[in-house]
């Protein structure tokens, strides 16, 4: 894709436990780097994966993940996680993750996973919110965040009021 493509880039940085004996990243990591990505992508957008979870606003598991390793990380380097949603169906979410080591425009790592609405207690799948498929629509195409405010059930399960029990 390339980095001018993302609106959304978080830093890491590769920790000892993350690398191989040679000192580059395992290839495990990568799952991990991931999760960091689609984590602080949504956080962005103004709210927590987990707790509209824990709220039961909406839930989604992982189904396909593909990763494509170009060149590798190795630890204690800073790296970059370029992330954007790239689809949203009636169901599911792709999500492409590109890893450049910071100032750098050498892509290292290429990720794309999709996520499936998941109710857990039934199994089966759910429908992706009106209200997330308009947040994530609206910042993929402007840049800009909406306010979390304009979609009350999912403010409300993104704030602590929201907790099922």
């Amino acid at each position: 894709m390339g980095k001018s493509e993302f609106n959304f880039i978080t830093p890491i940085r590769v920790r000892w436990m993350e690398g191989d004996a040679q000192g580059i990243v395992f290839n495990g990591a990568y799952l991990d780097y991931l999760e960091i990505a689609q984590a602080e992508y949504f956080r962005n957008l103004g709210f927590s994966i987990y707790q509209i979870a824990r709220a039961g606003y909406f839930d989604s598991a992982v189904v396909k993940t593909t990763i494509e390793f170009k060149k590798p990380a190795r630890i204690d380097q800073l790296l970059d996680l370029y992330t954007r949603v790239v689809r949203i169906g009636n169901t599911s979410m792709t999500l492409a993750v590109e890893i450049y080591s910071e100032y750098s425009d050498e892509m290292l790592t290429a990720i794309e996973a999709v996520y499936v609405g998941y109710n857990p207690k039934t199994g089966e799948t759910r429908v992706v919110p009106e209200s997330i498929r308009s947040l994530v629509h609206h910042f993929e195409d402007t840049g800009e965040i909406l306010a979390l405010e304009q979609f009350s059930e999912l403010a409300k399960a993104a704030s602590n009021e929201g907790i099922s029990r």
